[in-house]
């Protein structure tokens, strides 16, 4: 049945399949009402006629809805349409733990244990509300896009009430996660989804299931009868602590695993400070404990009427219908009882000659001389397991050991206590980090174990993002895990900023833009007829440089120059004598003689006559602009041997040349 794009109970307007289990599909959906996304999920086809699934289905909806927690799924509304039996719930934008563990392999132990304590808050609140899950697996895990853990999937779950047996072949959930009293179908419990949660951190730490097979029979076989391998051997980077609690969830007997879920919380938060372990409990609690015995059910039925004598004579008949059978089987235990009877005084005799039951020596905080002093002395055998760092347990004493103190608990001699011995405080000695880029020596001081306290300072000598100094100094041994501080230099404390792009703004516009930031202004001029006057031409920082207050900069302005009038005077006769001389004494007279007179303003000619030597001066005016040459010729002699320069744009624009 396709629901997409139907709408459900006139507010839940399907959008998309998200998901298929066992029992119902998964729908995305838009809450019409509070305009809001939910997941629903619906009762598949098969299964509306029958009778015994949909008061199951409507078990899940009444079980969780009871349920009100940060770690569980919340449950929004339950209902029936026509055959269609829904349940709207929370939608969680995230993937399901065991995604995650596929894509990654496995989890960080960090990681792990605080997705777990996730998972026994949401089971803490949900047994002490009397609901049993009975399928934790990574599947039914969400974890948010926030890195919160989810508990969906409450379809199995069951309020805890004097029937909680499961019937045989009617096992629910997954068997790589079942306790072995689930995987029997016997007496299922808080304890029973610890177990599976213990599973779970088991796949987390390793990215595998403790127990796996060809056949889900042979599977729960393995949950019965074997124990698993330590995590530890598979990911040599389990802490210890992590590892017995685990291999404590995972124990055969119930009574010998965490009795609530706060239980397990408190060794999983004590982990996180100290992995080394040593805290981890074996307590037994079958002493002086009720145990259920399974009865036999032999199905006599009374309740119908018959005669003795047709009943004996039944079991007559059947009796020498099966008599070899019987008599074979009789036999079979008559051999089986005999052998026990002798298995069992074999055992007696050799207990009684065999090592002594001796007390667990409570070791932990001596130190290791002492220890093995103490250990070797009730005949116990005493082995150093590993030595690791502690802060809190000095140099060469014990901070765990294996098999751990408990009063009144014994064991026999010549048995192995192995011991986790205190190196005491690690010490790293301090690099020098001064000088360094900033990114560079957080990198050395976090590889060597070190907290970092950044202090930020203005330095006018040091680079910004730069070690100025550090605390403490170079070479200095410090603890491992304690804070260093390290000054790093943000600059010079000047204003950065883009340098603008001023080019075609007029002097005044740009000079303003430059000097509110802070900048130096040069200005320069230059001529460029194509431009209009007054703008600026060019700057010697690129726009769009990174620039800071105080920088100078030059900027070149356009100058278009007019022409304005000079005035050049020649001294004639004083040029005649000097450059065209009369000799006299040939009795010839200077009278009404002439002279050519020619004068240049760069390469133009703005005089050129010929003029009576006797004229004492003449004044020739022209129009120019910036610097230019004139020269002066006398009878095409230039005056004085060279041109002079004049200054257009000065005050004085008179020649006289003589």
């Amino acid at each position: 049945m396709n629901l997409e794009g139907s709408v459900i109970g006139n507010r839940y307007e399907i959008i998309e399949k998200i998901g298929n289990g066992g029992m119902a599909t998964v729908y995305k959906a838009l809450d019409k009402i509070l305009n809001r996304y939910v997941a629903i999920k619906i009762l598949r086809d098969e299964f509306t006629t029958d009778e015994e699934f949909i008061k199951r289905f409507n078990a899940e909806a009444q079980s969780a809805a009871r349920l009100t927690h940060p770690n569980i799924v919340s449950v929004y509304d339950v209902g029936q349409e026509y055959n269609v039996y829904y349940i709207v719930m929370e939608l969680i934008q995230g993937k399901t733990l065991k995604q995650i563990i596929d894509e990654d392999g496995f989890l960080s132990w960090k990681w792990s244990i605080n997705i777990a304590i996730q998972i026994a808050s949401a089971l803490d609140m949900a047994h002490k509300n009397n609901i049993i899950h009975r399928d934790i697996k990574p599947h039914n895990i969400m974890i948010t896009e926030d890195g919160v853990a989810k508990v969906t999937d409450f379809g199995i779950a069951k309020a805890v009430s004097n029937s909680t047996i499961t019937a045989f072949g009617t096992t629910l959930g997954s068997v790589h996660y079942f306790s072995p009293e689930h995987a029997r179908g016997g007496y299922t419990d808080a304890k029973s989804d610890l177990y599976s949660l213990g599973v779970v951190m088991y796949e987390m730490v390793t990215g595998k299931v403790p127990f796996d097979a060809d056949t889900p029979v042979s599977i729960a076989l393995k949950h019965m009868q074997e124990n698993p391998e330590d995590p530890i051997k598979i990911n040599k980077n389990v802490p210890y602590a992590v590892n017995q609690i685990i291999i404590k969830a995972l124990k055969k007997d119930p009574n010998d695993r965490y009795q609530n879920a706060s239980e397990m919380i408190k060794d999983l938060n004590m982990a996180l400070k100290r992995p080394e372990g040593g805290f981890v409990s074996e307590e037994n609690y079958t002493d002086g404990l009720t145990r259920r015995i399974p009865t036999i059910d032999n199905n006599i039925d009374s309740g119908y009427g018959g005669q003795d004598g047709d009943d004996e004579e039944e079991e007559l008949t059947f009796f020498q219908a099966h008599k070899k059978v019987i008599i074979s089987g009789i036999i079979v235990l008559a051999f089986i009882l005999i052998f026990v009877g002798v298995l069992l005084t074999t055992l007696g005799i050799a207990n009684s000659s065999g090592p002594k039951d001796v007390q667990i020596p409570n070791i932990v905080g001596k130190s290791q001389e002492e220890a093995k002093r103490e250990v070797e002395g009730t005949n116990l055998k005493f082995v150093v397991s590993k030595e690791i760092y502690s802060a809190d347990v000095p140099e060469g004493c014990i901070i765990s050991q294996d098999p751990t103190y408990k009063a009144n608990f014994t064991i026999k001699e010549g048995n192995t206590i192995s011991v986790v011995v205190s190196k005491g405080i690690e010490e790293v000695e301090m690099p020098k980090v001064v000088g360094v880029e900033y990114k560079t020596a957080e990198t050395t001081l976090t590889d060597l174990g070190l907290k970092i306290e950044k202090v930020e300072e203005i330095s006018q000598k040091v680079e910004e993002g730069y070690v100025i100094s550090q605390e403490p100094k170079e070479g200095e041994n410090i603890e491992a895990g304690s804070t260093v501080k390290i000054h790093v230099s943000k600059g010079n404390g000047k204003k950065k900023f883009e340098v603008p792009d001023v080019v075609g703004k007029t002097k005044d516009e740009a000079q303003e833009t430059l000097t509110e930031l802070g900048m130096e202004v040069t200005i320069k001029e230059k001529e460029d007829s194509n431009q209009s006057d007054g703008v600026v031409l060019e700057q010697n920082i690129v726009a769009g440089t990174q620039s800071e207050e105080g920088a100078k900069i030059t900027i070149t302005v356009n100058k278009i120059k007019t022409a304005v009038e000079g005035v050049v005077n020649v001294k004639v006769k004083a040029l005649a004598d000097k450059y065209a001389p009369v000799d006299e004494t040939d009795g010839v007279s200077t009278e009404n003689q002439n002279v050519a007179v020619k004068i240049l303003v760069g390469t133009d000619t703005i005089l050129e006559k010929n003029i009576s030597r006797d004229t004492d001066n003449i004044t020739q005016s022209f129009e120019a602009k910036g610097n230019v040459t004139i020269k002066v010729y006398i009878n095409s002699i230039l005056a004085n041997g060279k041109s002079y320069t004049m200054d257009m744009n000065g005050d004085n624009r008179t020649l006289t040349v003589n």
